[in-house]
């Protein structure tokens, strides 16, 4: 565990999901106040999503003006637009649908069927993530981006908050362990072939756009997620657990229900919350 990282465990995943949604109000106005938008990151998953639920019925949504909001995603299923496996048709039925965005700032990424569908060639998401790459530059204005380790992958925006749900087995977005994907320095944006969860192939940003995020916050319930959670705390490696090498520039926050919990060292945090 980082010495940034913080956590807050609480009792349950729908307490989880609502402090969760109240806490991403309040970031996204004081964002908007200080600077006069906002910029989020959203993951999909069960917990993402059921963050976005919980946000949609929360009584201080309206306090959001969301169409001073920039919506983008760490990674996605790369499936034909519409599909119900998509992180963006997920959100889209979660909250996206029911709050008055502006189309130009809700960012998706590609999907396989359209201008980067699949050829013969099969590098249909590659180009996928090239084009994902090349829309988060053009986004990041000169005053407010943070260089991707500098390298080829270019610059992002500074995001304010960056969330990533995690997996099992310690992914996030769609960085596995061990795999090509996690160990990526230079681009922000990659295509994932072979990943061990369907569907195989996916877009995914990297650990360095990642990393380019105000604050990265990392969500998980259920006792499935005990052992990657204890995992990534322990000062676990990067490559071998991905959530491990996920953190922001100003915050690292670990969200997460008394069962996700069940396995860290008590000292690690407070009792959960009411």
């Amino acid at each position: 565990m980082t010495a940034a990282a913080q956590l807050v465990v609480h009792r349950d995943k729908e307490l989880m999901a609502q402090a969760a949604a109240a806490r991403l109000i309040t970031k996204i106005v004081d964002a908007q106040a200080a600077r006069g938008s906002a910029s989020v990151v959203l993951t999909g998953g069960r917990n993402g999503n059921g963050l976005l639920a919980a946000l949609s019925s929360a009584p201080a949504r309206d306090a959001v003006d969301w169409s001073r909001l920039d919506l983008w995603w760490g990674d996605e299923r790369f499936l034909p637009e519409g599909d119900p496996e998509r992180n963006y048709t997920q959100a889209r039925a979660a909250l996206l649908d029911s709050v008055p965005l502006d189309p130009a700032r809700v960012h998706p990424m590609p999907a396989s069927d359209g201008p980067y569908a699949v050829g013969a060639d099969g590098d249909g998401a590659d180009a996928a993530a090239a084009a994902y790459a090349a829309e988060l530059a053009a986004a990041a204005g000169p005053e407010h981006y943070q260089s991707a380790a500098g390298a080829a992958g270019g610059p992002v925006p500074t995001f304010d908050v960056l969330m990533l749900g995690v997996g099992p087995d310690t992914h996030v977005a769609s960085l596995f362990p061990e795999s090509p994907a996690v160990r990526e320095t230079e681009r922000t944006v990659v295509g994932v072939h072979g990943a061990p969860k369907p569907p195989p192939t996916r877009v995914s940003m990297t650990l360095p756009a990642i990393r380019s995020a105000r604050e990265v916050w990392l969500l998980a319930a259920g006792e499935d997620k005990a052992k990657a959670a204890a995992i990534a705390l322990s000062g676990a490696g990067e490559v071998q657990a991905p959530a491990a090498g996920a953190h922001g520039r100003s915050r690292t926050l670990w969200l997460l229900d008394a069962a996700a919990a069940s396995q860290l060292p008590r000292g690690l945090y407070p009792p959960a919350s009411p």
